[in-house]
């Protein structure tokens, strides 16, 4: 049964428009006040050193990252590529958008029709043991039935947490789902005992200015040390997000545009985001970099970057470290320090 979540605090949006897969790369770095961070791979680009907290990252295949204090907690984020996501944090394993099953194409393939570049053989059954689905928006690029039908009738009873505009696409699904509203949290508990706090932030309005915002979210560890934001359009509120913190920001940087409309937003609005929510890790997802065909793909053009991002990211945040995720190899993010 789908569930509305009762702590109802809404919040209005618009958007802010000025706004072969390598498993055995491995990096590992460290920065604290004391030794600055290192690097000994090529799988990562990263910019300056932040040295006010101590905390480390890890690329590799291991599905555990040791750290000198058991208690830390660890985000492990796998990119899916597009706008999918697999991250574990706490013993939870967290699903995003996942698009495991034929292509993208939003029912009409001849206007726009994409499949992944690396990933192309990652199926359902490659997955772990799923302990949420997360749905960020209702459209397919985000909700995208042919992999939500299958994987229903795999996990009838999985939990979901998703935008109440995917309401009509997820109720005939799934019997666990529960609805936010911007503002809104829900707790995701796990075997051993921990729970993670998600927490919906508004996103792009997709319709007419009254339509309800689809979703970003703040995901909390299990001890409060770590929290992620996630939105994959760069389209934020600024009054709800300069209230709130997250070490760890996954956004877009390359701006996608049709002739007079921003698809999704990057370069110097992800770093006007970034320095609201006062992010030390920033991991850049490329969700337009797909092999696509049709009508739409011809006109969409990319604007700005990944070095130009970052050249603008030194200026505004010099600190900050930039995570570049590879499709299919897990990006460990961990703290041994209280982070907030």
């Amino acid at each position: 049964m789908a569930t509305q979540c009762n702590s109802f605090h809404y919040f209005t949006c618009k958007p802010c428009f000025r706004k072969p897969m390598s498993p055995f790369a491995t990096a590992h770095f460290t920065s604290s006040q004391e030794t600055p961070f290192f690097i000994n791979s090529n799988a990562l680009k990263l910019s300056t050193p932040r040295l006010s907290k101590k905390v480390s990252a890890v690329v590799s295949e291991e599905k555990v990252v040791e750290s000198s204090d058991s208690g830390t907690d660890v985000f492990k984020l796998t990119y899916l590529e597009g706008n999918s996501w697999l991250w574990e944090v706490g013993g939870a394993k967290i699903l995003v958008d996942p698009i495991l099953v034929g292509n993208l194409d939003f029912g009409i393939p001849w206007l726009y029709d994409a499949a992944k570049k690396f990933l192309k053989n990652f199926k359902l059954d490659d997955l772990p043991e799923i302990d949420c689905l997360l749905i960020t928006q209702s459209l397919d690029d985000h909700c995208h039935l042919k992999t939500l039908k299958p994987l229903s009738q795999k996990l009838p009873n999985l939990r979901v947490i998703a935008t109440p505009n995917a309401k009509a696409l997820l109720d005939p699904l799934f019997s666990n789902v529960t609805y936010l509203e911007p503002g809104q949290s829900s707790e995701v508990q796990v075997n051993n005992g921990s729970s993670v706090n998600i927490r919906a932030t508004a996103g792009p309005v997709l319709g007419p200015p009254w339509q309800r915002p689809e979703n970003g979210y703040i995901v909390t560890s299990p001890k409060g040390q770590l929290r992620l934001y996630y939105e994959p359009h760069c389209v934020y509120n600024e009054n709800f997000v300069e209230k709130e913190r997250a070490d760890i920001v996954i956004t877009p940087v390359i701006k996608q545009l049709l002739p007079n409309f921003t698809l999704v937003s990057g370069q110097e609005d992800a770093v006007r985001n970034l320095k609201l929510l006062q992010a030390k890790f920033i991991v850049p997802m490329k969700n337009g970099d797909l092999d696509s065909k049709g009508l739409l793909s011809s006109l969409v053009r990319a604007e700005g970057t990944m070095e130009s991002f970052k050249e603008i990211l030194l200026k505004e945040l010099p600190d900050a470290i930039v995570l570049e995720p590879t499709p299919g190899v897990p990006l460990n993010v961990s703290s041994t320090g209280n982070n907030s």
